[in-house]
């Protein structure tokens, strides 16, 4: 076909120069192609007797005379299995190289659209009356809990009854957090009235955490403009005092820390999630910060007469102990979900950031039998990137995007039963992932020795 282009064009036929030839086609009347491709032996090179290949349709042709190209010609087989190796390799790269060369810090060979074409479009669709459905199991699982726990009254049972309990408060705050996103219904009235009733029942200000959460999402990966465990500058560590430091990165103070955040946020940023003039928020948002601080201000209130009715030490079994393992959970599944992977991962500031490679730096975790129970918030990449997409979709919504993703999906360890690995990965980043560089915009965690 080159020869047939150039000779038709009037152009003259290239001289024997042997250097490397470009790729071409010939066709021989068959379904497929089939490539040529350089061989790294020059020895190939050879000049040869003109070589008449027929068309089939514009007759023979001498294509020696005009076209330079090395003798040997890739079979089928070969070129269908040097294409798979491009595909499964990352920008062009084969298996063994890509892994030497992959840069979790390049900007992806993909756009968010190529990501959202492959999840099935069902995906995207809110059931609310399932959502509804994952309400009442909880919330009748968590009253069951109480009542039993409160009937056997036994110090072997209360261990378990915290864990468990604990573990269901957490579960009813990722409803809420789905509420809070708007993937529980399209119904904005129903997110808000069943987002108020589950966060509150937890402490939780459902406006004025749905609002930092949102800044979260769309700054994901963002070293500044990050809400939830952004990483600090060297500057601001620092400036930390060393309790500060203790209580940031020094077990168990870390996993306690979410109604400090609450209150007043993280080292580096100030405001308040209860106070609706916090730089949290804008004008417009302040009616809602202040309704879900006052749902707040009800449910402390019906703690206190709770512990005036039944004693504080049984509401500390009943509700004090389970919250804190709430709390626990919460911090412990946000960290993770941005730290302790075995690979340092990227964070960005200034032009290098973007929505898509900020929410890449997020890591999905396996939780075991926990999966299930707090609604598979650990499929969190494909969450982070479509926040709008049901709970019950996103582990299905992730197998889908993973071709698109490539290396720049990591995936998660497997757990057992229950996620005791996932201490191991926690421990070790708390003792190196520290500051990031006060310069750079594309920047990885650095150890303090002195810590």
């Amino acid at each position: 076909m080159a020869s047939f282009v150039i000779s038709e064009c009037g152009l003259k036929p290239l001289p024997h120069i042997y250097a490397r030839p470009i790729t071409g086609v010939i066709s021989r009347n068959s379904s497929k192609p089939r490539f040529l491709h350089s061989s790294k032996n020059f020895s190939d090179l050879k000049p040869t007797n003109p070589i008449k290949i027929s068309t089939g349709v514009f007759g023979d042709r001498n294509w020696g005379l005009k076209v330079s190209a090395p003798l040997k010609v890739a079979s089928i087989e070969e070129e269908e299995e040097r294409e798979e190796r491009i595909i499964n390799g990352v920008n062009g790269f084969g298996e063994e190289e890509e892994e030497a060369r992959f840069d979790p810090g390049a900007p992806p060979p993909f756009i968010l659209a190529d990501i959202r074409a492959a999840i099935p479009k069902h995906c995207w669709v809110k059931d609310p009356w399932k959502s509804m459905s994952y309400v009442v199991r909880d919330v009748a699982v968590v009253f069951g809990l109480a009542a039993a726990a409160a009937y056997l009254n036994n110090w072997l049972v209360w261990p378990l009854y915290w864990a468990a309990q604990g573990t269901m408060f957490w579960a009813l705050f990722v409803l809420g957090h789905d509420c809070g996103h708007g993937s529980f219904s399209n119904n904005a009235k129903l997110n808000s009235v069943v987002g108020h009733l589950l966060h509150s029942s937890i402490l939780v200000p459902y406006h004025g955490w749905r609002i930092s959460h949102r800044t979260h999402h769309q700054n994901h990966g963002h070293v500044e403009n990050d809400e939830s465990w952004h990483p600090l500058s060297e500057k601001i560590y620092r400036s930390l005092d060393n309790v500060t430091q203790t209580l940031r990165f020094m077990l168990p103070f870390p996993m306690l820390a979410f109604p400090v955040y609450l209150w007043m946020r993280t080292p580096g940023k100030t405001g308040s999630h209860f106070h609706p003039n916090s730089d949290l928020f804008v004008p417009k948002e302040r009616k809602d910060v202040i309704t879900s601080s006052l749902c707040w201000t009800a449910m402390a209130a019906i703690l206190v007469g709770l512990g005036f009715t039944m004693g504080p030490m049984q509401l500390l079994k009943l509700y004090g102990v389970p919250y804190w393992i709430f709390v626990m959970w919460l911090d412990l599944v946000t960290y993770l979900h941005h730290h302790g992977h075995d690979e340092k991962l990227p964070w960005y500031r200034g032009k290098e950031w973007s929505y898509l490679r900020g929410g890449l730096t997020t890591l999905d975790r396996d939780y075991g039998w926990i999966n299930n129970i707090h609604h598979d918030i650990g499929t969190h990449v494909i969450h982070h990137l479509f926040p709008q997409i049901p709970h019950y979709h996103l582990v299905e919504a992730t197998e889908a995007a993973k071709p698109v993703f490539g290396k720049y999906y990591r995936e998660p360890e497997k757990s057992g039963p229950l996620p005791f690995h996932l201490v191991g990965n926690l421990i070790r980043s708390l003792k190196k992932d520290h500051y990031v560089s006060d310069t750079g915009d594309v920047l990885y965690y650095q150890s303090d020795p002195d810590l």
